[in-house]
């Protein structure tokens, strides 16, 4: 199947922005109801999740002398937040509304009736619990938006941009989550919180019960990173996503570079011992592994969506079957049939 560029682009970035809902949804959930419950001695606030999202630059541009809601309001309902829930559930829409001769016609109604509910919402809303309610509705109706595409749409070239883009927002997303949980909680002075503060880490990723299926024994700061960093079988540790990630990538075509920056990420988690690391030396880890998620965006952007023009003047791309990945070549790209006539 022939897919132009543009459209990959847009599905692509389509998972990126869903993906991004539902984890921003399920992070203000979480520290929403934290907030209401501890007392502040346990130094949580809106703008430890600002820092998540990387927009605390612009927050501060924003809103020089923010008031006591300003942050969540920054958070989770700000137009000019590019991460917010209702910026991210927008964009999604969009890129779905531009692909529908691609995506199931069930997505795009159900992604279209989740941005409305929630635009409504957010301009109405005011009481804790209307709001709680909101973003479990966002985190539930990305989820079932994500099945509905496993489900009914066909797996070739766009639905294997669809995964790419999910695994690496995933991948993105864990790895700010611990940065900042880190930076917050290793090696405070005053540990009384740090159980509770942990949990809410791991159930920020719906990580928890897994969490304590695996890890057997009381929540401790090092095992949780080390547990969503490295392992394997849980869907939103890293490894879990860059293996997610090179089973999309090795379906299409073009991918020796891409393929090659992912296996560094990967060698890099390998080599990775959390126990030995300080809190600066993490860190700095993940910062290089930021740097490298982002250069493998680059790198993914450069590969498909911006790759040579056929006789048509048009870009496109197309996945390889199974087959085809062991008779072609890594350049091998499909010309459309008006294309050869």
């Amino acid at each position: 199947m022939s897919l132009l560029s543009r459209v990959a682009e847009r599905i692509y970035w389509s998972a990126r922005y869903l993906e991004r809902a539902e984890t921003t949804s399920r992070l203000a959930r979480v520290y929403g109801n934290l907030l209401l419950d501890l007392p502040r001695q346990a130094g949580l606030r809106w703008d430890s999740l600002i820092q998540i999202t990387g927009c605390a630059g612009l927050y501060a541009d924003l809103h020089p002398s923010p008031g006591p809601d300003t942050a969540e309001r920054f958070f989770v309902a700000d137009r000019n937040n590019p991460s917010s829930v209702r910026s991210s559930l927008l964009n999604a829409r969009e890129s779905i509304r531009t692909t529908r001769d691609i995506v199931p016609s069930e997505a795009w109604r159900s992604v279209n009736e989740l941005c409305m509910y929630v635009g409504e919402e957010l301009d109405a809303v005011t009481s804790h619990r209307r709001r709680y309610g909101i973003h479990s509705t966002v985190v539930e109706g990305c989820q079932q938006i994500t099945g509905l595409l496993h489900d009914t749409m066909s797996h070739d070239s766009g639905y294997q941009f669809f995964r790419t883009g999910r695994a690496l927002e995933r991948a993105d997303m864990t790895t700010r989550i611990i940065d900042v949980a880190a930076a917050s909680l290793l090696g405070r002075v005053d540990p009384r919180f740090d159980n509770t503060l942990w949990m809410a880490v791991l159930q920020s990723l719906s990580a928890y019960q897994m969490y304590r299926q695996r890890v057997r024994r009381r929540i401790f700061g090092p095992d949780v990173i080390a547990y969503l960093l490295k392992d394997e079988q849980f869907p939103r540790a890293f490894a879990f996503s860059l293996r997610e990630l090179g089973s999309a990538l090795a379906v299409l075509p073009r991918n020796a570079e891409p393929h090659k920056k992912l296996g560094g990420l990967r060698r890099m988690l390998a080599q990775l011992d959390v126990a030995r690391l300080d809190i600066a030396a993490l860190h700095q880890w993940i910062d290089d592994a930021q740097g490298e998620l982002g250069e493998l965006h680059g790198l993914i952007h450069r590969t498909w969506f911006e790759p040579s023009i056929n006789t048509l003047g048009q870009t496109t791309v197309v996945a390889q079957t199974p087959m085809q990945m062991q008779t072609q070549g890594p350049t091998a790209m499909e010309i459309p049939a008006a294309a050869k006539a």
